[in-house]
């Protein structure tokens, strides 16, 4: 049942891998495949292999084919190395289970360009920025964005050479993070969250990346930064005074924020820090947000985002015959690992296109001969 495994020796760093996917420590881990810790450890150490009926275990257990354990180690992400945007927040497990499916994003990328030309990176480095505000005005200007209002976030990233995939993550502490690997941009966006947020948490995670690829701040100032950045490049200033007044009330925020697709409260937010609302008027606003649960449940939300790169591909996959079965298959990895990244799109039913974005024109791509 091994014959593609003969030449190819078992993979620890595999094995963890998949464990870290299912969220299992290495104590429970052990337990439910029946073995001792120190086992385990024996693994990783290349000690020795898993026995037959072990290994049978760990595929059932993890819901990875036998064959994805034999073969060279799949790099997981450090964490010093990623962008988590609320690393406080979230647990031990939360941020293994996001940096283990990061792991296997990174495994289908590397699949994918062997398939397509994607766009290359168009990424500055505006390191050298005197503040994010600065840095948010650049990037539009060098992109050539203007003043106008960001209709897809996820395709302008796309267009830039950003390789953006959805993380499957049911826990509202993750939202998304982003890392550079081999010169090459990556975000990972939380699926449970509205448009707008989700929206923001690109626009944050390109703050990181044009920001800080070379270090820089780190922990709650980098945050600050990027979130200042997305707030600047979503509402640019001069577009925020023309659509608003200093006579608001929350109803004509909830009316005005589909401008900018931004959540109310960001837009509250926004709105306080250019001077347009008061400090009185910011926290009856913030109190009335709260008051109506709509720091939970935006009110008026715009339909959510998807990747238009990964839908012209997979429908280009489709019309070749080739299968998301077959792709898993050609990975080693579960088929619902490629559904959870690719923002749950059904190859069978892609027909390709998609909304284009203003001042712009959508990603292209070209097969690799």
């Amino acid at each position: 049942m091994l014959e593609k495994n003969e030449t190819r020796s078992f993979s620890s760093g595999r094995m963890h891998l998949a464990r870290k996917r299912t969220g299992l420590s290495k104590t429970e881990f052990a337990r439910r495949i029946g073995v001792h810790l120190r086992t385990i450890s024996g693994y990783g150490a290349s000690e020795y292999s898993p026995a037959e009926d072990t290994l049978s275990k760990i595929e059932s257990v993890t819901g990875f084919p036998r064959e994805f354990f034999f073969g060279d180690d799949l790099e997981i992400p450090e964490k010093e190395s990623v962008s988590f945007r609320s690393l406080s927040k979230m647990s031990a497990a939360q941020r293994e289970i996001a940096l283990s499916q990061g792991a296997i994003g990174l495994h289908l990328n590397r699949w994918l360009e062997e398939k397509f030309e994607l766009p290359k990176c168009d990424l500055p480095d505006l390191s050298h920025e005197p503040n994010p505000e600065s840095a948010a005005i650049t990037l539009r200007n060098y992109w050539a964005l203007g003043e106008l209002p960001i209709r897809n976030m996820i395709d302008v990233l796309e267009q830039k050479g950003v390789r953006v995939f959805s993380l499957a993550v049911k826990a509202r502490e993750v939202d998304a993070f982003s890392l550079w690997k081999d010169e090459k941009p990556f975000v990972f966006l939380n699926t449970q969250k509205s448009c707008e947020r989700s929206r923001h948490d690109a626009a944050h995670e390109l703050g990181h990346l044009v920001l800080h690829k070379h270090g820089g701040p780190q922990g709650r100032q980098a945050e600050i930064e990027a979130d200042s950045f997305a707030s600047n490049f979503l509402m640019p200033h001069a577009s925020v005074t023309a659509n608003t007044s200093k006579f608001l009330l929350l109803n004509d925020l909830i009316r005005v924020k589909r401008i900018w697709t931004t959540s109310l409260a960001s837009l509250v937010y926004r709105l306080h820090a250019i001077g347009i609302l008061t400090d009185w008027q910011n926290r009856v606003m913030c109190i009335q947000i709260a008051k109506r649960g709509y720091h939970r449940n935006e009110p008026n939300s715009a339909p959510r985002e998807s990747s238009q790169i990964l839908r012209k591909i997979f429908a280009d996959l489709h019309e070749q015959g080739i299968s998301r079965s077959q792709i898993a298959r050609e990975l080693y990895i579960p088929p619902n690992e490629i559904e959870q990244l690719i923002f749950g799109l059904a190859i069978s039913s892609i027909q390709g296109g998609g909304k284009k974005t203003a001042n712009s024109e959508s990603a292209k791509l070209e097969l690799v001969n």
